[in-house]
């Protein structure tokens, strides 16, 4: 079976992660392989960010690897929060705070149609691969449901009326960004 670090920290994107993936790859996460630095991810867009953290894992432990980032666009916010998603109300990456600002901004506008857009850089045999996931949708007027993290109790997916934090994380898994940029990385790693 084909071993691959997945560099991130984020408990609940290894778990999704490797709901998706079942047992076709073993997904090491950072904390196995000792890893407890704070990777860097200093770029202003999705991809640059994503390969900077996978390469920096290669550099340090020479591990094949991939990376992640995820944005969620809004078009009335002029696709922020976008690669700041994580840090949209501070550097304390509060999901509640992320969610009431948004909220607030969109407030008064009537366009409240989004995006989460997932890029993940993959480093196998000394070259990097890029793979995007892509699902649009629009911001609630407030939260509704409870499982999931970051964005998802705000976050409807075109032609659904579940939150993504309604629908729980084997239905979200069909349709949601993060899956379909795994399933591109899937499909490169049984063509190889």
């Amino acid at each position: 079976m084909m071993k691959l670090v997945f560099a991130t920290n984020n408990k609940n994107k290894l778990y999704e992660l490797r709901k998706i993936l079942g047992d076709k790859i073993e997904i090491v996460s950072l904390s196995d392989i000792n890893c407890f630095d704070d990777v860097p991810e200093d770029y202003e867009t999705l991809e640059e960010n994503a390969l900077q953290k996978a390469q920096y894992i290669k550099d340090k432990f020479g591990m094949d690897c991939f990376a992640d980032d995820t944005g969620l666009e809004i078009e009335a916010l002029d696709n922020r929060p976008g690669v700041y998603s994580a840090r949209f109300a501070g550097e304390d990456k509060d999901s509640e705070k992320n969610m009431d600002k948004v909220l607030e901004e969109l407030e008064d506008k009537k366009n409240r149609k989004a995006h989460f857009r997932t890029v993940i850089a993959l480093i196998k045999n000394g070259k990097s691969h890029l793979f995007e996931g892509r699902v649009d949708g629009e911001i609630l007027t407030e939260r509704h449901g409870n499982v999931g993290f970051g964005y998802d109790p705000i976050f409807q997916p075109k032609g659904y009326n579940l939150s993504f934090s309604e629908m729980g994380i084997d239905e979200k898994n069909k349709i949601s960004h993060r899956a379909k940029a795994v399933e591109k990385l899937c499909k490169f790693l049984n063509s190889i």
